[in-house]
């Protein structure tokens, strides 16, 4: 039977799910290279089924589900840290990583050396040059913009900065990964890297606080109106059904 529950259920469910994610940027707010992602909504349209004749059942019909998320990837300003496997990027782009389940893409350049010299990142994955792992000896290590990676002035890889056409969908997978479809990314053409700086997150906390505790407060509406509509159903089993 449709009715007003599962409306305010499906508005419940939905504020619930976008909560998630605004926690989820708020604790990454001071993650490098984090991209903030945000909920859209669908509406459910069942209120199209020709038994739903009377605008009250349309109004009451109307599902507000959650649609998905989107990822901002608009760029964030790069803080200077002065480690020199500490690497930003200007402009598109990502640092290529192999992971145990395959390539990931990152804006994340917060990378170190493991104990045979291979640069990863803080999870121990391995950053990709474009001949492969990056094994870097002894010495001072220079990054240049084009991604240029020389110690003591001798050259030894050149990172694998890859871009990716317009609408590429990449699918988050952590705090800063990005998961591509196979084939769709390409070397970058103009990559600009900085060493010694990270991109910070483009999380705005105090927009974030502020919508958090406006979704909470219609979760409790969504909340309420269950509740009233739960208590409704109840009376109407108890008074009217028996006199059927």
């Amino acid at each position: 039977m449709d009715s007003g529950f599962y409306s305010a259920y499906t508005g419940f469910a939905s504020r619930l799910d976008a909560l998630d994610l605004l926690a989820n940027n708020l604790a990454n707010a001071n993650t490098p290279g984090y991209k903030a992602q945000f909920a859209f909504y669908r509406s459910l349209p069942v209120w199209l089924q020709a038994s739903l004749t009377t605008p009250l059942n349309q109004a009451v019909n109307r599902y507000g589900i959650l649609g998905g998320s989107r990822v901002d990837f608009s760029e964030s300003n790069l803080e200077t840290t002065s480690n020199p496997t500490d690497l930003g990027l200007e402009g598109g782009g990502f640092f290529t990583v192999q992971a145990k389940a395959g390539l990931r893409f990152t804006r994340n350049g917060n990378f170190q050396l493991n104990a045979k010299h291979q640069l990863t990142t803080q999870q121990g994955d391995l950053v990709l040059g474009e001949a492969g792992p990056i094994v870097l000896p002894s010495g001072q290590i220079t990054v240049s913009q084009d991604g240029t990676v020389s110690v003591d002035g001798g050259l030894v890889a050149k990172l694998k900065i890859t871009e990716f056409p317009d609408g590429t969908q990449l699918t988050p997978e952590g705090s800063s990964y990005f998961v591509a479809p196979d084939g769709a990314g390409k070397v970058a053409a103009d990559p600009r890297v900085r060493q010694g700086a990270l991109e910070t997150s483009n999380t705005n906390p105090a927009q974030a606080a502020v919508a958090l505790i406006d979704l909470q407060r219609t979760a409790q509406m969504m909340e309420k109106a269950l509740s009233i509509f739960h208590n409704e159903c109840n009376k109407t089993a108890a008074q009217d059904l028996p006199r059927v």
